[in-house]
């Protein structure tokens, strides 16, 4: 496969007043050309930090890499300056965040904002960035674009604003798309129309995408590849039908046990007891050890290695077909 982004070994701590916290430690992936991996854990499992690593956007101090690689197109974005990382942002590798309301200037009209993405990295005029803006709010759905172009992201829903998020993301042709949690503050109705709208920008410009989310729902409808994520590792990877048909690690089993089913008899959701282990303070084996059924002394004091138990099926835990 050709990949358009490796990273390898990536480690992003914080230095904090109770210690060090271990936000990502010693992930690696890749990611294919028009492909979409899907990173999936509950909060706190280094899901942001490894996109925001990714985009260079940790804020530094307090936060620093401490290791590892990340390759696009065979160049180490931690190695490049600020100015090389200003031109890859948004034109290369874009990203959506949580939450549209904070990452959106207030004062400034959300076509202005759009505006503003293209004159950075294209070489246009005023009137023709404005063209692209209206086109581009168009292309995402957004009814009368030319009268939202003015508008503030105040005036809009936040279903609206998302979409103002994607277009800004997406008006200069990114090959890479981040979104982290795009729909989480988003109606079901809404959402559903998000991630439509993603998966259709995919097919129409052949963009790459790493969607993180806790749902495995959104997982399913959207991606080909998962990355499961716990306490700042990767604890299992695959592809979508491997990960659902056949899922290797406890933790993961765990969080497929817990979706709702249509059509069940009426009980709870199965719960996966305990709490991800703070990043400052992470366990000395396995760091699921000790919310996993399967746990024993050796898992509690040895850490498992991510191993290849079928072609593209990786897992790290002990139990695996013992």
């Amino acid at each position: 496969m050709d990949n358009i982004l490796e990273v390898k070994n990536l480690k992003t701590y914080y230095s904090t007043d109770s210690g060090t916290a271990k936000a990502v430690d010693g992930v690696s992936f890749s990611l294919g050309r028009n492909r979409t991996l899907g990173i999936v854990g509950e909060s706190g499992c280094g899901k942001s930090v490894t996109a925001l690593s990714i985009m260079r956007l940790v804020p530094m101090p307090p936060g620093y890499f401490a290791g590892g690689e990340v390759l696009w197109k065979g160049r180490d974005l931690l190695q490049l300056s600020e100015e090389e990382m200003r031109k890859l942002r948004g034109n290369d590798i874009a990203m959506i965040f949580q939450e549209p309301m904070s990452s959106l200037n207030p004062v400034y009209t959300c076509g202005n904002q759009i505006v503003e993405q293209i004159l950075l990295h294209r070489n246009v005029s005023g009137r023709k960035a404005k063209e692209q803006a209206v086109d581009m709010l168009r292309h995402v759905g957004i009814p009368n674009p030319s009268e939202r172009f003015d508008a503030y992201p105040h005036e809009l829903s936040g279903g609206m604003r998302q979409r103002v998020m994607i277009a800004m993301a997406l008006s200069c042709d990114p090959a890479l798309l981040i979104a982290d949690e795009p729909t989480t503050a988003l109606d079901v109705t809404v959402q559903a129309q998000i991630l439509e709208l993603i998966g259709k920008l995919q097919v129409d410009t052949g963009m790459s995408v790493i969607l993180i989310t806790h749902d495995f729902g959104v997982i399913a409808e959207l991606c080909e590849d998962v990355l499961v994520m716990y306490a700042s590792k990767v604890v299992e990877e695959g592809s979508v039908s491997q990960i659902f048909s056949d899922p290797l690690h406890p933790y993961t089993a765990g969080l497929l046990k817990s979706i709702p089913r249509i059509g069940s008899k009426k009980q709870r959701l199965n719960v996966i007891e305990g709490n991800v282990p703070s990043a400052i303070r992470l366990p000395e084996g396995c760091r699921f050890a000790n919310r996993c059924p399967l746990a024993d002394d050796h898992c509690r004091k040895f850490e498992p290695r991510l191993e290849v138990y079928d072609p593209g099926h990786r897992a790290a835990c002990w139990k695996i077909h013992a």
